[in-house]
């Protein structure tokens, strides 16, 4: 292997790619068989991992607060769905072939992201001059400006909400994209781009002493991780197949910074399993939302919150990754033996 380095340096891809094969195996063989409820919720949970690992980008690696991720999400989702039923007004037959109905959607989700990193960047450049508090007051406003301007766009359906979206969404596309968020985010961390944002989380005078532009290192972030956000609206979108700008209010953006905190803030890791467990536990309170006619998730998630804050300040993983974890306890247990 070593007289061939080219071979070498594809040897860290061998895992993701693997991963990939899985998903397309699972989506062509097991998936239709699972009950459609279970299914919607395992959706969810990857829609959720994309926000919670795009936000940590933000909030956990680079060390920024920002409370408007929802507002991002909102953006990609009302474009994309804007795009594709337009499309499929004027072209029906887009969905008469695998390969153009694959087609729309990549361009639906690639136009999602793009339009939610524009914002980003229109966002981004102004506010992120701003440290701490003002930075959260800024990126809040922004999420709720977004939800009045949709409420108010008659093109997209307004107050009505918007109906009629194609269902496009299917586990290979969100577990793709998954995958393709993890991975993208992993590499970046490990780049000399993540360096800068770990100089700005630390010590955002000493990085600027050391050379790094520190604006554009988190306008970078804000950026990479609104597009993340797009991506994951347009995939909600068409999952959902109906959009209210009500979906998109404050309560969504504080939904995903509990799972960052929750697992972990500069943990991907973390993120992940707070994702995955919250959705599941929201679901799982579904019943007692039914029997007291009262919703009392976001009473449990304050209180999940204090408990942790109290047991584990840093989150459950902390900063740390599962494979550093597993590391550690190989070198403890080597050094037993």
């Amino acid at each position: 292997m070593s007289k061939y380095p080219a071979l070498k340096s594809l040897v860290p891809l061998i895992p993701w790619t693997a991963a990939f094969a899985v998903i397309w195996l699972f989506n062509r063989f097991v998936a239709n068989g699972i009950n459609p409820y279970y299914f919607s919720i395992i959706m969810y949970a990857g829609i959720n991992i994309i926000l919670a690992v795009s936000l940590n980008l933000v909030n956990g690696f680079t060390g920024q607060f920002s409370m408007g991720h929802a507002g991002f999400m909102a953006i990609g989702a009302y474009s994309s769905a804007f795009f594709t039923t337009q499309m499929l007004a004027h072209q029906p037959g887009w969905m008469e072939s695998p390969l153009s109905s694959f087609s729309l959607f990549l361009a639906a989700i690639l136009l999602g992201g793009a339009t939610a990193g524009i914002a980003g960047v229109i966002v981004g450049l102004p506010s992120l001059r701003l440290k701490g508090d003002y930075l959260a007051i800024v990126t809040l406003g922004f999420g709720e400006i977004i939800r009045v301007v949709l409420l108010n766009i008659d093109a997209v359906g307004g107050a009505r909400g918007m109906a009629g979206i194609p269902a496009l969404t299917n586990f290979a596309w969100v577990y793709g994209f998954v995958l393709i968020t993890l991975f993208t985010i992993t590499r970046l961390i490990q780049s000399r781009h993540g360096r800068a944002f770990l100089a700005v989380r630390e010590d955002e005078i000493a990085a600027e002493a050391m050379g790094v532009n520190t604006t554009r290192a988190k306008v970078r972030a804000f950026v990479i991780g609104a597009v993340f956000a797009g991506i994951a609206g347009a995939l909600f979108a068409h999952q959902l197949m109906y959009l209210n700008p009500q979906t998109f209010d404050f309560n969504r953006s504080f939904e995903i910074i509990i799972m960052v905190v929750l697992g972990g803030m500069g943990s991907i890791t973390g993120s992940v399993a707070a994702a995955v467990f919250l959705t599941g536990t929201r679901e799982a309170l579904r019943p007692l939302q039914e029997f007291t006619k009262v919703d009392f998730r976001m009473v449990i998630y304050s209180l999940m919150l204090i408990l942790l804050m109290l047991t584990r300040p840093n989150g459950l993983f902390g900063s740390q990754e599962i494979s550093s974890i597993l590391k550690l306890k190989r070198k403890k247990e080597g050094a037993r033996g």
